[in-house]
């Protein structure tokens, strides 16, 4: 399924035709239930899943700039959704009624592809991965099937297409662990009976590791295949297998602008194919029917079309995948600085008779280039200081997702990095500034490196990782972070810890001007790989952070790349 063969039906529905969102849809649901349905094994929030991202899909498609790039902008969305709900889970393990509600998707792929022998057998072995290799597993399924190409599925995951090779390659390394575990329970290896004498039948990590540990060790279980069976590749099993069919009865409701709409499923098939709007909006004219494959079975849907859809609050899905604005940070001068909304439409006399009255929030980090280790910083220009508070203390560590700290006042505040790629490395989701009242500019950078300075004598290993451990991979077109990053505050901002994949903490701290200015001032003659380096041009054209905004999402995550504050 390829997107750019759907560009006029993409651009009808932008502009409000509502067969064509129909179609859009209806073509691009069993994509997007693969990858929930995969990702989540058939965990009985798939459903739900799967509705929020077509949701958000169509409430956001106007934002969609490229045609061609839906197929990836829509699995994007899909993975968010996914991460989303793993968040949301607590620690506690799924009950039996959530366990057994449910149809496995494992289960599933096998009948409904009817798959046999070792292509089975990889099915069946998806049930023994964590969450995260059956995530990327959902993707790279449908990249070997020819459904994804290697960019979007490193798109999705947020990293490199380089980093995404790795990931990939330890996902198989383990998806052939589970296939070992899979090949052994159904020998008849007596040593492996008593070891699973206790087991409860449900795939664990506690089992995997128990049932992996005895195939190590015993030559029986241990073996490739059976006797004359030559293993195959997962790869080569999956190469152009179909798509997993959306189930007859599947419940897609769509509705927006805060209204509700009723979705409904028949109690027998005998409606067909044909949509049935048994619910309407405050406003039925906006009520519209969906395609014929969401209605498989008599589910009903209904749907507000793109031009009655109210104004967006919320930032892009995508916009922390945005690739980078400018090869190098500048600060540009104040005829050169963009709105940082749009403005209405006037006469060019008029136009030109406006002057900028406030340049806050037009200047982002844009990507740059660290200085060389004997190019002492620019003087930091001094602000006023009255202080600032936090509700963390002195020093607050945050190490974990969630974790956050609000600082109130005015003065500098301290972001310390440790980047952890021997923990976990992967794609790194940045801490965010949020519900900022009043001014925050992102100052200088210190500690005496970048964290993608070397340290090693090869060159390979730095800060965000080396061969060994794996790297720590920022989204494409983030500033990559000094050891130390200084901000200045007037007002109030709540920073918060978002990890999800690559390890990372943060200690922070208010800070004085004084305390910058040494740290920027510690050179390579006292020991460090380089000076600091000051972005401040005391103007309030000074950068302002990529990950700030003015809103208080309820997923810190969320908060875009480049937000309008």
């Amino acid at each position: 399924m390829d997107g750019r063969q759907w560009r006029s039906t993409i651009a009808a529905a932008q502009a409000g035709d509502r067969r064509a969102l129909d179609e859009l849809v209806e073509g691009w649901l069993p994509l997007v239930y693969n990858i929930v349905g995969r990702a989540l094994n058939g965990h009985a929030d798939v459903d739900d899943v799967v509705q929020e991202t077509m949701l958000r899909a169509v409430d956001n498609l106007d934002t969609l700039r490229d045609p061609d790039s839906f197929r990836s902008w829509l699995v994007a969305i899909a993975m968010r959704q996914i991460r989303d709900r793993a968040r949301r889970r607590t620690a506690d393990q799924l009950d039996d009624h959530d366990a057994h509600g449910a149809t496995d998707f494992a289960e599933l792929t096998v009948l409904r592809l009817q798959l046999e022998g070792q292509r089975k057998e990889v099915a069946e072995a998806v049930r023994w991965l964590d969450d995260e290799d059956r995530q990327l597993l959902s993707l790279w399924w449908l990249e070997v099937a020819g459904e994804l190409t290697r960019r979007e599925l490193a798109a999705a995951v947020g990293i490199s297409r380089q980093h995404a090779a790795v990931r990939v390659q330890r996902m198989k390394a383990r998806l052939e662990t589970a296939r070992g575990i899979v090949r052994a329970l159904d020998s008849s290896c007596s040593d492996l009976g008593r070891v699973t004498a206790r087991w409860s039948g449900q795939p664990d990590s506690v089992w995997r590791k128990r049932i992996a540990r005895h195939i190590r060790g015993c030559a029986r279980c241990d073996g490739h295949g059976r006797p004359g069976e030559v293993v195959v590749p997962a790869e080569r099993l999956l190469v152009g297998l179909a798509l997993v069919p959306v189930p007859v009865g599947f419940t897609l409701s769509l509705a927006f602008g805060g209204k509700t709409a009723v979705a409904a499923t028949a109690a027998t098939a005998s409606v067909g194919w044909s949509a049935k709007v048994v619910g309407a909006l405050a406003k039925p004219a906006v009520a519209v029917t969906a395609g014929a494959s969401i209605v498989a079975g008599g589910a009903y849907v209904v749907t507000q079309p793109p031009m009655d859809r109210p104004a967006q609050a919320a930032p892009s899905v995508m916009s922390t995948a945005r690739g980078p604005a400018a090869p190098a940070f500048r600060t540009p001068s104040p005829s050169s600085v963009p709105s940082s909304s749009p403005s209405p439409s006037a006469s060019p006399s008029s136009v030109k008779k406006k002057e900028p009255k406030d340049l806050y929030g037009t200047v982002v980090d844009a990507v740059d280039e660290a200085p060389d280790p004997d190019t002492p910083p620019a003087a930091l220009p001094r602000r006023p200081e009255s202080g600032v508070t936090s509700s963390g203390g002195a020093r607050t560590v945050m190490n974990h997702r969630g974790d956050n700290v609000t600082f109130t006042g005015q003065g500098y505040v301290l972001v310390r990095w440790q980047i952890s790629p021997q923990y976990r490395a992967g794609g790194l989701v940045m801490p965010t500034w949020t519900g900022l009242e009043g001014k925050l500019f992102h100052v200088a950078s210190g500690g005496g490196r970048r964290m993608d300075d070397p340290t090693s004598a090869d060159g390979r290993t730095s800060g965000m990782g080396g061969p060994d451990t794996g790297y720590t991979v920022l989204p494409d077109g983030t500033q990559q972070m000094w050891q130390n990053e200084y901000f200045y505050l007037d007002g109030t901002v709540t920073l918060t810890q978002n990890e999800r994949g690559a390890d990372y903490g943060i200690t922070v701290a208010p800070s004085t001007w004084n305390a910058v200015t040494d740290d920027l001032a510690l050179g390579p003659e006292r020991g460090a790989i380089r000076y600091g380096l000051v972005r401040d041009d005391g103007k309030d054209s000074a950068p302002v952070p990529q990950y700030v905004t003015r809103a208080k999402p309820a997923d810190a995550a969320s908060v875009a790349q480049r937000s309008d504050v």
